[in-house]
């Protein structure tokens, strides 16, 4: 089994497509080398890299955050656990804020969020004459403010 892979391996290994792998290597989230033909070829490590990147991109994180993360990961071989739980220690901190969010936002499909549309029976008694709208634009309620209280 050959150490470097085409990028037609990594696409299928990974199930990332090849054109996302070539842009991920132009913003040096991922690196190759080429062979006398130019052709790409990748460590087997890359696998790991792309993975995390995959994985990365799920929770939220941007490109840019990615790449100061991978900074912290060796370059030369795949991440060891200790390399992982490093990082995991901020990232479950990302994730339960994410987790707590998507909950708000469950929520708010069947509740007033503060919108505007007073398109509810419950906007009139939680958002009366809109509000919420003194606050700001967008849904109020759904991006964390508290319903305004009834009273002038």
């Amino acid at each position: 089994m050959s150490e470097l892979l085409t990028i037609g391996e990594v696409a299928r290994r990974s199930g990332v497509a090849a054109s996302a792998l070539r842009f991920y290597e132009d913003r040096g989230l991922i690196t190759s080398e080429r062979a006398g033909s130019a052709h790409r070829r990748y460590p087997r490590a890359v696998l790991r890299r792309i993975a995390f990147i995959v994985y990365a991109e799920r929770i939220g994180l941007t490109l840019r955050e990615i790449g100061v993360e991978l900074a912290k990961l060796p370059a030369n071989h795949a991440p060891t656990r200790r390399d992982s739980s490093r990082l995991s220690t901020q990232w479950s901190r990302r994730i339960d804020v994410r987790v707590a969010e998507l909950e708000r936002l469950k929520h708010g499909l069947t509740e007033c969020i503060g919108c505007g549309c007073l398109s509810l029976d419950r906007c009139r008694l939680a958002n009366p004459s809109d509000r919420a709208a003194a606050s700001g634009p967008g849904p109020r309620y759904w991006i964390g403010d508290q319903p305004l209280s009834r009273e002038p």
